[in-house]
């Protein structure tokens, strides 16, 4: 179960930028090693040590052991569980509300064309 401290930590983990690249880095490279992941940025080893902390702790990435290795993955589910667990809520109340709005301005806009036709014909 995703619980509101889950949720509190994927919003603190992406909340820095060398994380949110982290995470690119490994989407786009799945199984990097933490060595060459670091070599991508310019902080210190311990530095990414400390941001791939923040992430596993927010289950964001998971890591396995290969040999003297270590191999990070992506994983995407905490933040797939936000959008449908959070975001929805908020688009399907904005969601309405749009609905509405295109349907005022689809019969606004009809209204005007059949004003512009019957000025139009009395002239």
């Amino acid at each position: 179960m995703f619980t509101e401290s889950d949720r509190d930590q994927v919003f603190h983990a992406l909340a820095h930028t060398t994380r949110r690249a982290i995470l690119d880095h490994l989407r786009d490279d799945p199984g990097l090693s933490v060595g060459k992941l670091a070599s991508n940025f310019d902080v210190t080893r311990i530095a990414i040590m400390s941001h791939i902390g923040v992430l596993e702790r927010a289950n964001l990435i998971v890591s396995e052991k290969d040999g003297r290795t270590r191999r990070l993955y992506l994983n995407a589910v905490p933040i797939q569980q936000i959008h449908e667990r959070w975001t929805d809520q908020y688009s399907s109340h904005f969601a309405s509300r749009l609905t509405s709005i295109k349907h005022a301005a689809e019969n606004a806009a009809k209204g005007e064309m059949n004003h512009d036709r019957a000025s139009e014909s009395r002239r």
